[in-house]
């Protein structure tokens, strides 16, 4: 008994909860955090935790989409459409890493963590740009939610198909890159119709890439368990207390923190213009800062090109909520209100 519970065991179980609490407060993709928080654990080789994170993810999505399928939430057909493009991506997104590093462990570890730490960067960047979107809508006022609206084939299928390669490389990308295509390609979907939707695809999505990397590099079960011991129930007690959370503050503290994280990973890759010999905390530290203190400041000037206060209504987490939005839905939680 004592080989399993180890510090590690507990490491990752705390690291599962705790992010299983995020992904539950905010809705947001656990591949984007989970993954680089495994790295600097620790716990394993890049190769290892994105087999882990996959399988995890495989899991207690699966459980989303069957919640969402309940009440008819996604929109079936989209979903096909974004599965066609995604899963053969991510069944062949390892194979081409392997092949591109040669087979060589470091070379795949190296190379790993700089595509991680680009696609985490590419994650904050989508997450920023969706609230620019919404902020948008807000100004320019939107007509009534179409659950259904045309499908445009080919497009879907190259955003399925991107996001299927990056979730197979990475397992970054299904709960943000695709989320942000999907609202810029089908602007009328309401806000639960583009989760629901959104984690219909992602479960035959986290599947393939799961099973694909597991046919490259095993499954590591001493990662994968306390992971899913720890993710399932931060999630659900992430949801549960939601709606008592502040989550402007948290999904401003993600932007920063995926943004950190990325660098991080680039650094300890020791990508070119970072240099191999030596880490820089120090620099890392200083982007971490400049965020916090500018990134007010800059959504501030941008609500100002909007005709909005720098501060004040509509806030972050206003924007992130369920738009576009029928004028008897507004009636209907105004009368709640």
């Amino acid at each position: 008994m004592s080989d399993v519970l180890t510090t590690t065991f507990f490491s990752i179980l705390a690291a599962g909860f705790f992010v299983g609490i995020v992904v539950g407060l905010t809705g947001m993709g656990g591949g984007a955090l989970m993954t680089p928080a495994l790295i600097f654990l620790g716990v394993g080789d890049a190769a290892t935790v994105v087999t882990a994170d996959l399988t995890a993810a495989a899991i207690y999505k699966s459980g989303g989409a069957i919640v969402h399928a309940r009440e008819g939430s996604p929109n079936f057909s989209l979903a096909k459409w974004l599965i066609l493009g995604s899963v053969p991506l991510a069944l062949l997104g390892p194979w081409i890493i392997h092949a591109v590093a040669g087979g060589e462990p470091e070379s795949i570890d190296t190379l790993l963590k700089e595509c991680i730490g680009f696609a985490l960067l590419l994650a904050a960047s989508t997450y920023a740009l969706r609230l620019y979107i919404n902020l948008r809508r807000v100004r320019r006022g939107v007509g009534d939610a179409d659950p259904n609206p045309p499908i445009r084939p080919l497009l879907t299928l190259l955003v399925g198909a991107v996001g299927g390669l990056l979730v197979g490389v990475t397992s970054v990308g299904s709960g943000s890159v695709i989320m942000i295509a999907l609202l810029m390609l089908y602007p009328g979907l309401s806000a639960v119709r583009l989760v629901g939707t959104d984690l219909v695809q992602a479960v035959p999505l986290v599947l393939a890439a799961a099973i694909s990397n597991i046919a490259i590099n095993g499954l590591d079960w001493s990662i994968l368990v306390p992971l899913v011991l720890g993710s399932v129930p931060g999630t659900i007690l992430g949801s549960r207390i939601a709606p008592r959370v502040p989550q402007s503050v948290i999904r401003r503290g993600i932007v920063i923190v995926l943004t950190m994280s990325g660098v991080a990973l680039l650094d300890k890759a020791g990508w070119g213009p970072l240099g191999k010999e030596e880490t820089h905390p120090g620099l890392i530290g200083g982007i971490g800062i400049a965020m916090v203190v500018l990134l007010p400041l800059v959504w501030g000037l941008i609500r100002k090109t909007q005709g909005l206060p720098m501060f004040g209504s509509p806030t972050v987490s206003e924007l992130d909520g369920d738009f576009p939005r029928t004028d008897h839905e507004t009636r209907r939680r105004a009368r709640r209100a």
